[in-house]
């Protein structure tokens, strides 16, 4: 039996064999020549039979190199994933790019991705998935194919197709099998020619709920007194990916009800809900967040939801809305639920405005759960923390991501959110006021969970790694 070691195909070699073809003889390409082919197949296997049946098939002489099945059986999880469309994967062609773009789009779908990157360089052109938040390289493109690509994406999203100097955004509805969906496209001139983001924005509501999202309980009750309140603002905050678009939404959704007037400014506009006024954001013809807002109070709202507060005009109008007695829905950049508050004040609000109308603000990230299927259970050592960190309790064993099949061998599988929700009562809107942005004594008298103990919280329960929530343990 031959010892196992590390290998890699590059997404060169990976287009040199179909999918079909390695999932059904259950073999990788190594390396190929104008007059042969050097495979890797499963040990055990009758090589002879096989190399003669493949010579026929491909047109080409064939030598097998046996190495175990359980790294057969990685590898083209990992290089060929699985999707439930009948497409071919890593060997898609380009020469029809009508058909390519249904197909990568559809793949991508398939495979819960968020983003795909369609991208130029010096000597390759390449296409990129996203997939739990990481990425994933997929196909190279030929150079003298690439602006064939691009075209027909101008083309769907109605962009100018002889502008190759300046950004585009544009919008594409695509029909996938009995349901549609809209994609955000992003055009972006680089040094060797145009890179493409795809954003497949998701239209179906129904799997979109607040008890599903990673709320506790505790968290989750803060989080709902703030929704139920009829006026004032609740902001959301993290980074850009971070799942806040899809937690206002689902807020939405619990007030969406006949006796409600609710009114959403996005860009882009990622769910529909049947019942919201939602509002494209086009700052190329002067429709911005503050615009929309000065508009939005004319039109008679109980809720409002605005995308982002970027600005320090769109965020004295949603203070303004606020005040007049509705209910303000926004997320923000910061790294805390607190830091919201510095945010609001470095924006140019006065602290007494932004006492008098934040009444919740939360915090989140996504994090990536283990695969239960392969997870494996290992001692832990408090080296692995980060220098300082004092654990919340002591962890005798973790998981580690091991990998399988069932999670493409990356060892994970979904994600989560956690969450860091403030409710700001009287006492809190007091400190406010006085610019005292120091009240960790005060949170934790309140029994307020941060960023940081909720993800430990995940890890200690073994439903998550250290590597991933170890950069939120730097925000202890």
């Amino acid at each position: 039996m031959s010892l196992t070691r590390e290998i890699t195909i590059s997404t060169e070699n990976l287009h040199l064999l179909g999918k079909e073809q390695a999932l059904h003889y259950r073999i990788l390409p190594k390396q190929k020549t104008h007059s042969h082919f050097l495979l890797y197949c499963e040990e055990g296997t009758d090589t002879n039979s096989l190399s003669s049946e493949l010579e026929i098939l491909l047109n080409i002489n064939i030598t097998l190199e046996p190495i175990p099945l359980s790294q057969v059986a990685r590898l083209l999880s990992t290089y060929y994933l699985k999707d439930n469309a009948a497409q071919e994967s890593a060997q898609l062609q380009v020469n029809n790019a009508e058909n390519f773009l249904a197909n990568l789009i559809q793949e991508a779908k398939n495979l819960k991705s968020s983003d795909i990157h369609i991208e130029t360089y010096e000597n390759r052109c390449r296409v990129r998935i996203r997939i739990d938040g990481m990425m994933v390289e997929r196909y190279l493109l030929k150079r003298e194919e690439y602006p064939a690509l691009i075209n027909k994406i101008k083309i769907q999203a109605n962009l100018d197709i002889a502008e190759k100097r300046l950004p585009q955004d544009g919008r594409i509805n695509f029909k996938m099998q009995d349901h549609q969906f809209d994609i955000r496209v992003s055009i972006v001139p680089t040094l060797f020619g145009e890179k493409v983001v795809l954003r497949l924005l998701n239209n179906d509501t129904t799997d979109i709920d607040l008890n599903s999202l990673g709320f506790s309980a505790f968290d989750l009750e803060n989080y709902l007194q703030g929704v139920k309140k009829p006026n004032g603002i609740l902001l959301i905050s993290g980074p850009t990916g971070s799942g806040k678009t899809t937690t206002l939404y689902a807020t939405l959704k619990l007030l969406n009800k006949e006796t409600r007037n609710i009114l959403t400014i996005e860009d882009p506009v990622e769910y529909t809900l049947a019942g919201v006024n939602q509002v494209q954001l086009k700052e190329s013809i002067g429709l911005n967040f503050s615009m929309a807002l000065r508009t939005f109070l004319r039109q008679d709202p109980d809720v409002i939801m605005v995308g982002e507060i970027r600005d320090t005009e769109t965020a004295n109008m949603a203070i303004r809305a606020a005040l007049t007695g509705h209910l303000v829905l926004s997320t923000i950049h910061t790294n805390s639920a607190w830091g919201t508050v510095s945010r609001l004040i470095d924006m140019g609000v006065p602290p007494f405005l932004v006492a008098n109308t934040l009444n919740t603000t939360a915090a989140q990230r996504l994090v990536r759960l283990l695969c239960p299927h392969c997870k494996k259970q290992v001692p832990f050592t408090n080296d692995l923390y980060p220098k300082q960190f004092k654990p919340y309790n002591h962890v005798h064993d973790h998981y580690k991501a091991e990998g399988c099949e069932q999670c493409y061998f990356t060892g994970y599988k979904g994600r989560k959110a956690v969450y860091e929700v403030i409710p700001i009562d009287q006492e809190l809107a007091l400190e406010i006021k006085n610019g005292n942005m120091y009240i960790q004594n005060l949170l934790k008298e309140r029994g307020i969970q941060t960023l940081a103990e909720n993800a430990f919280a995940l890890f200690s329960e073994g439903l998550t790694s250290i590597d991933e929530i170890y950069p939120l343990l730097f925000n202890y």
